[in-house]
């Protein structure tokens, strides 16, 4: 089974860690994703850029409308993801839990599937 692990942060949070320790959580991420890429449970793992360099597209009535910056404003926001190949969601949750971001944050652990199985 596939399981999308998105990343949440406290905004505030997440922006006043050291550069020291922003540089050892990224080589800690390196490192167990490099672990779980061998073990065959990571398939994809992306990190994403601050909230402010987001464009929030929509399109009503065939009419495209395009603003600066996430969709709402929240506390918390997105900061990356992980695609994992786990048995079940217990196997799901011990992986996502191997996350080294998840000393800085918070990850949602979602079952995902291809819509084509859905048909």
């Amino acid at each position: 089974m596939k399981f999308l692990c998105q990343v949440w942060f406290d905004t505030a949070e997440i922006s006043n860690i050291s550069e020291e320790d922003g540089k050892r959580l990224t080589a800690d991420s390196i490192v167990n994703d490099d672990r779980l890429r061998a073990s065959g449970h990571l398939l994809e793992a992306q990190a994403l850029r601050a909230p402010s360099t987001a464009m929030t597209v929509s399109v009503r009535d065939d009419k495209m409308s395009v603003t600066d910056g996430p969709f709402a404003e929240i506390k918390e926001h997105l900061g990356g993801f992980v695609l994992i190949e786990a048995r079940d969601m217990e196997e799901a949750i011990c992986i996502a839990a191997t996350f080294p971001v998840a000393r800085y944050g918070r990850i949602e652990v979602r079952p995902a599937y291809s819509i084509k199985e859905e048909c």
